[in-house]
């Protein structure tokens, strides 16, 4: 069984009275995706947007490195 299969399953279980919190947890979820994707997006395209000379690059190893995950 899938988790999404699961959960349509316990909300045949779940009372009324909590159901609203459910929603209000799946809506803040939804938003929070759609939110950072349109950040990604604004993100890209202000990238794309801008003059060559305020494009750094900066090798992926050099990153990783940075980070502390190379």
């Amino acid at each position: 069984m899938s988790n999404r299969e699961r959960i349509v399953e316990l909300l045949d279980v779940i009372p009324d009275y909590k159901i609203g919190y459910v929603l209000a947890y799946v809506q803040g979820v939804a938003a929070d995706e759609e939110a950072d994707d349109i950040f990604c997006q604004r993100m890209v395209k202000n990238y794309e947007n801008a003059p060559d000379e305020d494009k750094v690059e900066i090798p992926l190893e050099e990153c990783l490195k940075e980070w502390g995950l190379g």
